[in-house]
């Protein structure tokens, strides 16, 4: 169990004994700071959230509109027992953000998920310096090197006009909020018309009028029509593989959107025609390059590859400390069929 004066590991998540607060705490909790709006992150339960506008809007359609709420922007410091903390660019997905804690001159940045790419409709990752960086590590691994975006967009607009030849449509499977609308930007509307599960629908509207411009893309209404659907691209959740639901766009071709992507044998034990290697999350190299800009002396690293990551920073001469067990992608793995529309 992790513990020091600014921040200890608790079974409600990380809690800052002297500011009395939560970082995506959980359960019967007086107030918690939210990271993101993803649902391992945002949970039901607390008293009072903070959060940054765009998250507090994803949180209020998902929890309902009755949770309470502060909405911090970027950059803007609040006080908690004297303990300052400010809510800072993490890149992960719209929104979100980490979490930057000072006391008495000491620094812990609680980073939460993110990512160094720039996609196009995230706040760009700050790197901010501390004493302390709480890091992920769900792809630490040096196999994780992700490609350009560009070049990923060029295959998935290359692979939906394949499609348009064959008369099939073409599905993408991607978590409703971040990568569907990350995929949605990438996608070149010129080619045909791009339509959207309601799941996805329902989270780009969310976003647009918390003010994120996004393009036009319909909602999958009523059943299938072969000439409406067999040159158009579906946007979907995960949640939507292998159901009904799908047998409305036959013939089509169906890919996912993941980091896990880069491992090919996930593709085809999913029986997907494509996968491509798109991630919100940082890569080998990006973790290594953001735990050195920070100048922090001491890693905390948390889900995912912790062992392989605290132990090649602590070869390297930074202290870091694993929390948890390493894991082999499947704590968040795509969830095709399940009920979660939260992947990586």
């Amino acid at each position: 169990m992790f513990s020091t004066e600014l921040l200890t590991q608790t079974p409600y998540g990380f809690y800052c004994p002297v500011g009395d607060f939560y970082i995506d705490g959980q359960g019967p909790i007086e107030r918690t700071i939210v990271t993101h709006g993803h649902s391992d992150h945002a949970y039901f339960g607390p008293k009072t959230y903070f959060a940054t506008p765009i998250t507090a809007a994803v949180m209020r359609h998902r929890l309902g509109e009755q949770v309470s709420i502060t909405e911090l922007s970027y950059g803007q410091n609040i006080l908690f027992n004297g303990v300052t903390v400010s809510l800072h660019p993490a890149g992960h997905i719209p929104g979100s953000a980490q979490v930057r804690i000072e006391y008495q001159k000491e620094v812990v940045v609680v980073a939460g998920d993110f990512k160094r790419s720039i996609d196009g409709i995230s706040t760009p990752f700050e790197v901010i310096p501390c004493h302390t960086f709480v890091t992920e590590s769900t792809f630490a691994l040096p196999i994780y090197h992700w490609p350009d975006q560009l070049q990923i967009a060029d295959q998935l607009n290359s692979w939906w006009q394949s499609n348009q030849q064959k008369n099939k449509a073409t599905v993408i499977f991607a978590y409703s909020l971040g990568k569907a609308q990350r995929v949605l930007h990438l996608l070149h509307s010129e080619y045909g018309p791009i339509f959207c599960h309601g799941a996805v629908f329902a989270m780009n509207q969310v976003l647009s009028q918390a003010g994120l411009q996004l393009p036009d893309a319909q909602k999958v209404v009523g059943p299938g029509k072969n000439e409406l659907y067999h040159k158009a691209c579906i946007l979907a959740p995960p949640s939507a593989y292998g159901t009904p639901w799908l047998k409305k766009f036959e013939p089509y071709s169906s890919g996912v959107v993941s980091g896990w992507m880069t491992v090919r044998g996930r593709r085809r034990s999913k029986t997907l025609d494509r996968g491509f290697p798109l991630s919100d999350h940082a890569d080998w190299p990006s973790l290594l390059q953001t735990i050195q800009e920070t100048g922090a002396q001491q890693v905390i690293v948390k889900h995912g590859y912790t062992d392989v990551l605290a132990r090649y920073l602590t070869e390297m001469g930074i202290s870091a400390v694993s929390l948890g067990h390493s894991h082999t992608g499947e704590l968040e793995d795509e969830q095709l069929g399940g009920g979660s529309d939260d992947i990586i």
